[in-house]
């Protein structure tokens, strides 16, 4: 998990980055993205890609992180930008804007699957990075808990949703939810399984 880290540092890189992000998949809600550096010293054996951890262990991992790391930030882009732009072009956008919010600067990215293309910051996108780079890893956690945050606020507004149980994923009840109750503010009006849906319904 930390060889990449190593190797950059051996190449004279000090403020290395790893971005990651959550929420390409539901039918609801942004997408967010989070950018971590870390002291080369650090290190923490229960980080790992956010799929791979309990929630209440990535609730406990964030709160370690936040407090350990020399920067994180947090990008968001909503489900407008998203209907947009498309999802792959949005979740760019939010990793790009966490990497900007970073201070120091980086002057090294690692980004999980996709180049982000920032220009005077040397990059490196690594295919299932959240499961084999250190840095990408916490980013992962951080934005996987700061979007399900964001999806339980949206559950007191909208209830009838259970956004507290799947967080925007296209499951069955929420599923269930779209066809009886239609598509709420938040939703992703531009991914085929609701516009589907909607359509269904509208055609009865």
């Amino acid at each position: 998990m930390y060889q990449e880290e190593k190797q950059l540092r051996k190449m004279g890189f000090q403020s290395i980055a790893g971005v990651d992000e959550a929420g390409r998949g539901p039918l609801a809600g942004p997408v967010v993205a989070a950018a971590v550096i870390f002291d080369a010293h650090y290190n923490n054996p229960k980080i790992n890609d956010s799929k791979q951890v309990s929630a209440i262990e990535r609730e406990r991992l964030f709160i370690e992180i936040k407090n350990s790391a020399l920067s994180y930030a947090v990008g968001i882009v909503g489900w407008k930008q998203i209907d947009d732009m498309g999802i792959l072009n949005a979740s760019k956008l939010a990793m790009r804007k966490a990497v900007m919010k970073l201070t120091p600067v980086p002057d090294f990215v690692l980004i999980d699957a996709v180049a982000i293309n920032i220009i005077d910051i040397p990059q490196k996108a690594i295919i299932k990075g959240d499961g084999k780079v250190f840095s990408i890893a916490a980013a992962s956690i951080i934005a996987k808990v700061s979007r399900d945050h964001l999806m339980m606020n949206y559950h007191k507004k909208y209830p009838e949703y259970g956004f507290n149980q799947h967080m925007g994923y296209g499951t069955e009840l929420h599923l269930s939810a779209i066809k009886k109750y239609g598509a709420c503010q938040i939703h992703r009006m531009s991914f085929a399984p609701l516009s589907d849906l909607l359509s269904a319904n509208r055609s009865r």
